[in-house]
C-alpha cells in the first residue's frame, strides 16, 4: 500500500515575500537625495552666518574708527543749541507784539467819511500794558477829556459840521485795533471864506494779541 502526504507544500513560506528591484532602487535613490538636500541646505546656512559675522565684524570697526568727540566740544555746541533757542524764543516775542499798521490804516480808511479831510495823522505802538495803563489814567483831565500827544493814534482835520465830528466818532469806535477813541476839541473855524469845524481826535492801538 502505497503512503499519500495530505500536508500542504510550505515553500513558499520558507522563501518568504521579494521585493521587487524596482521599488529597491527607488527607495535607496529617495533617500540620497534627501540626504543632498540637507546636506546642502546646512552649507547654505553655514555660508549665510558666517556672511553675517563678518559684516558685524566690519561695522563694529567701523564704529570705532569714528572720532569720539571731545567734553569742550559737546559743551560749545549745546551753548549754540541753546542761543539759538533763545534767539528765537525772543523773535517769536517780538512778532507776537508786532502791529499790523497795513491792516491799521486800511480799516481807518474804510470808515473815514468822504466830508472829513485830514490835516496830520499820529500814530504808534504802545510799549506795554502797564505803559498804557499809565498813560489813560494821567491823560485824563478836569473836564474828562484827552490831552492830544498821549494816546497812540491822533487825528487832526476839518469837516463842515459838528454832526459829521460824532459820525466819525462813531465809525472809529468800531475799528477792531483802536480803542479809548475819544474828543480832544471841535471848534468852528473859517476856512478861506467858509466856515469848517475844526477837530482833533485821539485813541490808543490795541496791543497784539489783547482782546476786543
Amino acid at each position: 500500500m502505497r503512503a499519500i502526504n495530505l500536508l500542504p507544500k510550505d515553500d513558499g513560506r520558507r522563501s518568504g515575500t521579494s521585493i521587487p528591484t524596482p521599488v529597491a532602487i527607488s527607495s535607496i535613490a529617495g533617500v540620497t537625495l534627501v540626504a543632498a538636500l540637507l546636506g546642502l541646505l546646512f552649507v547654505s546656512a553655514h555660508g549665510t552666518v558666517k556672511s553675517r559675522r563678518l559684516e558685524l565684524a566690519q561695522k563694529q570697526q567701523e564704529l570705532a574708527a569714528i572720532p569720539v568727540p571731545a567734553q569742550n566740544q559737546v559743551q560749545q555746541q549745546d551753548a549754540l543749541v541753546a542761543d539759538k533757542q533763545a534767539r528765537v524764543t525772543a523773535l517769536n516775542a517780538a512778532l507776537a507784539r508786532r502791529i499790523a499798521w497795513d491792516r491799521v490804516l486800511r480799516e481807518f480808511a474804510l470808515v473815514l467819511p468822504d466830508d472829513v479831510w485830514l490835516l496830520n495823522l499820529s500814530a504808534h505802538a504802545p510799549t506795554s500794558a502797564s505803559a498804557t495803563a499809565a498813560t489813560a489814567e494821567t491823560s485824563s483831565t478836569s473836564s474828562g477829556s484827552l490831552a492830544i500827544g498821549q494816546l497812540g493814534f491822533t487825528i487832526d482835520g476839518y469837516t463842515y459840521s459838528h454832526d459829521a465830528v460824532a459820525r466819525l466818532l462813531t465809525r472809529l469806535s468800531v475799528i477792531p485795533d483802536l480803542e479809548q477813541v475819544q474828543l480832544v476839541t471841535s471848534e468852528q473855524a473859517m476856512l478861506g471864506d467858509r466856515s469848517v469845524v475844526h477837530f482833533k481826535v485821539a485813541a490808543n492801538v490795541r496791543a497784539a494779541g489783547a482782546s476786543s
